[in-house]
């Protein structure tokens, strides 16, 4: 919907003149305040800002701290508003000049262009409420500065009236929430996601014949290649990226036309259908109308299923990053099996030590996400009847998850997985000496015997093949018996 289109079908039908869209580049270039209002009565405003009277009262009223609504949220109301303008002039509730000046203005919601203009804190009504208003008053007074109006008149395009015809601040809010959480996932998460699990599947197929000690409860177990023990890493990312994957496929059923309490009051017959049509075509992704809008206006159970994988694969990073650390400690007396890229300087008062701080650093989003998860949990399980009002709360929490395990798996990829290598020296010292390697030989003189060599092994601290010697065992059989490689591929 370009500026012909807008001149072209411009008419009388508000009972004004045509109004003719200039070319105003976004800001205001005004000192001070301005007089707004809302049903309560006026409010000033600061005349540099595009929103009105109720973000205005929600910045007095909700200052508790300055955790501000993601904008990710306000440009996904840029593709909602957007739709509900598009389909309302279809419907011939709108005029489709006032449409399509809506649509100019939601792009540049949509392209981040209007930020500033989105002050909002995440502590705000539990519906979004102030969130909706202040989406609707900067796209109403966006539009009259470029209709060449009086900013704060709500006139030509009323905030209300027309940016949200046929709309309630309970069905945007949570239709925005999924547009955000969907599209953050899929093109930030997910990605840097499957970098991850990629970059770990080529280290395991880059040192799959290099034997190693295994280790179970933090002890020397039976031996295993590299490849294998990083293979595990891989698998275990790949399937916690499945189940992210299709947990986020369950944000994209809309909860648009419910309006109020899911009925659909004050919306075109079909409206629901149109809107997700449109959404999808706006941003290509499949969203679609929900089949039920008490259920997606009621509860938030589609994203705490989808922040429930989030923080699924937050577990399984977890146990990667630790693995990672333990296995570079050192350098003297630790494991050391792998050497990991020196980033910066570990110590401000041990000169030349590096700690594994890309590790650490994923560990704590790790922790991050698993708490978010609870608040999460908590905000799902809430809200009564027709509404749940705890909306804020999951969506900052989700974006924030979804964005700290994205951009910090592309870290701990980019900085430790794909420069580490491995201190082959050290693997083999240890395979050496591993008394573990015993186990090979409990089937043939069975577990008691098998058990007094590795205790004197123990004891006096020899080499296995010494304390099998010492226990009688014949050479020729400890030497075809006891082979490490062998052992990793007991069946061929």
């Amino acid at each position: 919907m370009g500026m012909a289109s807008v001149a072209d079908e411009a008419s009388s039908a508000d009972g004004e003149h045509p109004w003719e869209v200039l070319q105003v580049p976004i800001g205001i270039d005004a000192d001070g305040t301005r007089t707004e209002s809302d049903s309560i009565g006026d409010v000033e405003v600061r005349a540099d800002r595009y929103w009105g009277a109720q973000t205005e009262r929600s910045l007095h009223h909700f200052d508790v701290s300055d955790d501000r609504m993601p904008v990710e949220v306000y440009r996904a109301f840029g593709y909602l508003k957007k739709a509900a303008a598009i389909v309302n002039a279809r419907a011939g509730l709108l005029p489709r000049w006032k449409a399509d000046v809506i649509a100019q203005v939601c792009d540049e919601v949509i392209a981040g262009d209007l930020d500033d203009h989105f002050p909002g804190y995440v502590w705000q009504s539990g519906s979004g409420t102030q969130a909706n208003m202040n989406v609707n008053e900067v796209i109403s007074n966006r539009c009259i500065q470029l209709l060449g109006a009086q900013l704060g008149s709500k006139h030509p395009i009323h905030p209300n009236d027309d940016v949200n015809m046929s709309q309630s601040s309970n069905d945007t809010f949570v239709t925005a929430m999924h547009i955000a959480a969907y599209q953050m996932t899929t093109r930030l998460t997910l990605p840097a996601l499957e970098r991850l699990q990629s970059a770990l599947a080529d280290k395991s197929a880059q040192w799959m014949s290099v034997v190693k000690v295994g280790r179970t409860h933090l002890q020397d177990a039976t031996p295993l290649t590299v490849g294998q023990e990083w293979s595990g890493y891989a698998a275990a990312l790949a399937d916690a990226i499945d189940f992210v994957e299709y947990a986020t496929q369950g944000l994209l059923p809309l909860a648009m036309g419910g309006t109020a309490v899911g009925t659909g009051l004050n919306a075109p017959a079909g409206f629901d259908v149109e809107v997700a049509a449109v959404i999808a075509e706006l941003t290509g992704d499949p969203f679609v109308s929900a089949p039920n809008k008490f259920a997606a206006q009621a509860t938030l159970d589609r994203v705490v299923r989808a922040h429930a994988a989030l923080k699924a694969t937050a577990v399984t990073l977890f146990k990667i990053a630790n693995d990672m650390r333990w296995l570079g400690s050192g350098p003297r007396a630790g494991l050391m099996e792998i050497n990991f890229p020196a980033n910066e300087p570990g110590s401000s008062i041990m000169p030349g030590k590096v700690n594994p701080s890309q590790a650490e650093s994923m560990l704590m989003i790790c922790i991050e996400v698993m708490a978010s998860d609870v608040a999460v949990q908590l905000g799902g399980a809430e809200g009564n009847f027709e509404l749940n009002v705890f909306r804020p709360l999951l969506i900052n929490n989700y974006l924030h998850s979804a964005l700290v395990l994205g951009n910090g798996s592309d870290r701990f990829r980019e900085f430790m997985i794909e420069g580490a290598e491995l201190n082959t020296a050290q693997i083999a010292t240890d395979l050496g000496r591993s008394l573990m390697l015993v186990t090979a030989l409990a089937p043939i003189l069975g577990y008691d015997k098998a058990t007094a060599i590795a205790h004197r092994a123990t004891r006096d601290d020899l080499p296995l093949r010494d304390a099998a010697l010492a226990e009688g065992v014949d050479p020729e059989l400890f030497d075809r018996i006891v082979i490490p490689t062998d052992m990793t591929h007991p069946h061929g």
